[in-house]
């Protein structure tokens, strides 16, 4: 490990939390890469919390040499929010940049979120994620990603636009720790959208939104298996509809906003999903097909659109499963409705 973090060395200006679970390759290529920031080392520190990884993690990393502060705590396996709530807590910087373990960075990047956070800002910024180059060897729904990413910051980059709460995401993102300790940090108890429903509780206490485009990571992805992202979209339609409940005024974390989203063409695929959730899955399986075919042909257009529609629709089972029955459903798209006045949605 690189310089001690005995409590005789002054704060740093910056930590840098990361949550690793079975990926020492990658996570060692990121801290490789902080380790040749512009930021001087001693104005930052590196916090990982390994949320228990299947072999040792903390060995290997411990050994690297850096020129700044690294420290390696490991829990059993709690997942992501429980991750990066131990990492901010264990942070000493008064602001803290949360990223993911497959990103990489610039050498700036560390120096460009810092000038974010002038003194005495309460600001939250929110930095691009930007495609790997080798993204057209990823898989089409991970492409898909990247281009919902793209297609946010050009809508946050456009003149006039803000972002909130409801923007907030946990691979590339700085906050005052104060604040967020001060709200509470991560709801530990959902097992996804811990960062949207973060972002919301952020902007309530008064945080202001930045998008920070010049801040940016590159994100590949080691995702392969078509059945883990179809099963993640069940599961955000599922904590999503957690998440309204919580925050019924925010129509930006509805799940049944979807209906008002999507063009007219969709919505009867996306209606099918919620009035016969299993009788339904065919006309997810051909809709996937159908954009596999796209992809090989060419038409990207074509395949993102219908990789969107599928994911909508197991997005809106799982919010389905979580509303129980119709007067569930009902009750979601009435706190969509009452809450479309919220400057959040």
């Amino acid at each position: 490990m690189s310089p001690s973090d005995s409590p005789a060395v002054p704060a740093p200006r910056l930590s840098v939390v990361i949550a690793t679970y079975n990926r020492l390759p990658l996570i060692t290529r990121l801290l490789q890469q902080l380790a040749g920031q512009t930021l001087p080392p001693e104005d930052f520190e590196v916090v990982v919390v390994d949320d228990g990884s299947a072999s040792d993690v903390k060995g290997p990393l411990s050994a690297l040499k850096l020129p700044y502060t690294l420290r390696v705590e490991v829990q059993q396996n709690a997942g992501a929010a429980a991750a990066r709530h131990r990492g901010v807590l264990a942070a000493r910087g008064a602001t803290v940049l949360v990223t993911d373990d497959d990103m990489q960075v610039a050498s700036d990047f560390l120096a460009r979120h810092l000038a974010h956070h002038p003194q005495g800002s309460r600001n939250v910024v929110l930095g691009r994620i930007k495609p790997d180059p080798e993204i057209g060897e990823m898989p089409l729904f991970e492409r898909w990603y990247a281009y919902l990413n793209n297609r946010m910051a050009e809508e946050l980059s456009t003149p006039g636009a803000k972002a909130r709460g409801n923007h907030l995401y946990t691979g590339n993102v700085s906050f005052p720790r104060a604040d967020y300790v001060g709200v509470g940090g991560f709801d530990k108890t959902l097992g996804q959208s811990e960062d949207v429903e973060l972002g919301v509780r952020l902007e309530k206490a008064g945080c202001a939104f930045l998008f920070a485009p010049d801040a940016y990571v590159l994100h590949g992805s080691d995702h392969v298996s078509f059945e883990k992202w179809i099963r993640r979209a069940h599961r955000y339609g599922m904590f999503d509809t957690h998440v309204s409940v919580k925050h019924p005024d925010v129509k930006g974390v509805n799940p049944w906003r979807l209906f008002f989203e999507t063009n007219l063409l969709s919505r009867p695929l996306l209606a099918s999903a919620v009035v016969a959730p299993e009788a339904s899955r065919k006309l997810t399986e051909a809709v996937v097909k159908a954009s596999t075919v796209a992809d090989k042909l060419g038409l990207t257009g074509a395949a993102f659109a219908g990789t969107s529609v599928a994911y909508g629709m197991e997005y809106l089972r799982g919010a389905r499963t979580e509303a129980g029955g119709w007067r569930g459903v009902a009750k979601g798209f009435a706190r969509y409705l009452q809450g479309r006045g919220n400057p959040q949605g």
